[in-house]
C-alpha cells in the first residue's frame, strides 16, 4: 500500500504561475485546493531573490492578524522530505492553520528575517501584492 501523501500550504514563490512553482511540479506535487489561512497571520515581503514572502503566526486574538491566500499541494513522503530539505533560511516548514480550522504543513518564516521587511498583510496574499508592486506608478 502506498504511503499517504502529505499536504503542504504555499503562499508565495511556489504558487502557480510564480517562479518556484516548478519545484513542486517537478516532484509530482498535485494542487489540492486554493484556500486562505485562519485569521491568525501577518505577511511580509522579504529581501530575497527571487522575491519571497514570509508568513508569521501572531498571538491569538491579535487585532492586526489576517487571513492570507494559500494553495495546498500534496506530495508523496519522499518528495516532501526532499523538498523540505532544500528550503533555504529564513523560510521553514511548520503547521499552518487554514480557514476551516484544519492545519497542514506549510511555509513559515523565522522572525529574525522580519527586521526591515515590508508588512504586506493588507494585500491578503502574494499575488495581490506582486500585482500592486509591479503596477506602473
Amino acid at each position: 500500500m502506498p504511503a499517504a501523501r502529505i499536504s503542504l500550504a504555499v503562499c508565495g514563490a511556489h504558487l502557480r504561475g510564480q517562479p518556484l512553482n516548478k519545484q513542486l511540479t517537478e516532484c509530482d506535487a498535485h494542487l489540492v485546493a486554493e484556500r486562505t489561512t485562519a485569521t491568525a497571520y501577518r505577511f511580509y515581503a522579504l529581501d530575497t531573490q527571487p522575491p519571497k514572502p514570509g508568513l508569521v503566526r501572531v498571538a491569538p486574538g491579535s487585532a492586526d492578524a489576517a487571513a492570507i491566500e494559500v494553495e495546498v499541494w500534496s506530495l508523496d513522503p519522499v518528495a516532501f522530505a526532499n523538498f523540505v530539505d532544500a528550503i533555504p533560511q529564513p523560510l521553514c516548514i511548520g503547521r499552518v492553520v487554514l480557514d476551516d480550522g484544519s492545519n497542514v504543513a506549510g511555509f513559515l518564516c523565522e522572525p529574525a528575517a522580519l527586521a526591515g521587511a515590508l508588512d504586506i498583510t493588507s494585500y491578503g496574499g502574494w499575488r495581490a501584492y506582486r500585482q500592486a508592486a509591479d503596477a506602473p506608478r
